[in-house]
């Protein structure tokens, strides 16, 4: 670990450093599984690959707890990749981490994880914050023609952060002002709300608490007849659906 930036009151910033990054470019790069230390676990022995490509874990006094996130930005050349993490209270091995976070720190990562998102010419997005690392990674990395619609849910205007969005979707701020995680219907309804073009390829995007993302999931698959559910490898609900 090199350096810790707080972007908001409750997103942190976390940019790491190693060799030989870039197995973490493929396959579109959007997610690792990081391997953390924990107060049972202080000094963790890391996996191995074993004979037969597949990791070897070490026993479980000295076991690191695995989760995943996504990669915000990764620069290969220069060895580094960026995490961004919700800090927030409750029990979150990564959240709590990163709040003890300090440069020279070590932590683990595998990967990449998870699936590239289909490439379309329209998309409809939508995030809380957990979910928000990955829909921004989207927004700076999708093609700049590419049109539509992404919703974005934060507690209030203190938790909004800079995205650097070439493309020509439309982003939507929805603070909650007081309204707990995972108890407001906006962000599912806004995405619900949504009329897909008739024509062109289209893709659908949700991570979010998993109450919102069931509704939405039902929605896209039961009502309009999606198909082909995939849910996201994020350490909350998702998920992601082609036309």
């Amino acid at each position: 670990m090199t350096d810790i930036r707080d972007l908001t009151p409750h997103m942190r910033r976390i940019r790491l450093a190693g060799e030989d990054l870039s197995r973490f470019a493929k396959f579109g790069g959007m997610h690792i599984r990081m391997l953390f230390p924990t107060r049972e676990v202080p000094d963790p022995l890391w996996p191995v690959l074993g004979g037969n490509g597949l990791p070897v874990w070490p026993a479980d006094d000295r076991r690191p707890v695995a989760r995943v996130y996504t990669i915000r930005a990764l620069d290969v050349e220069k060895g580094i990749i960026d995490v961004d993490f919700l800090i927030h209270t409750g029990e979150s091995v990564g959240s709590t981490w990163a709040m003890q976070a300090a440069p020279g720190m070590k932590v683990g990562i595998m990967g990449p994880v998870g699936r590239p998102v289909r490439q379309a010419e329209w998309y409809v997005l939508g995030a809380d914050e957990t979910g928000l690392p990955a829909l921004a990674r989207l927004l700076e990395t999708l093609p700049a023609e590419t049109k539509g619609v992404a919703f974005v849910e934060i507690a209030n205007d203190g938790e909004r952060q800079k995205i650097a969005n070439p493309t020509r979707i439309e982003v939507h701020l929805l603070t909650r002002d007081g309204v707990a995680a995972g108890e407001d219907r906006r962000l599912a309804e806004a995405v619900r709300s949504v009329a897909w073009p008739q024509d062109g390829s289209a893709f659908g995007w949700f991570a979010a608490e998993a109450a919102a993302a069931k509704i939405v999931r039902e929605y896209w698959r039961d009502t309009l007849g999606l198909a082909a559910i995939r849910r996201w490898r994020l350490p909350i609900g998702g998920v992601a659906l082609p036309d």
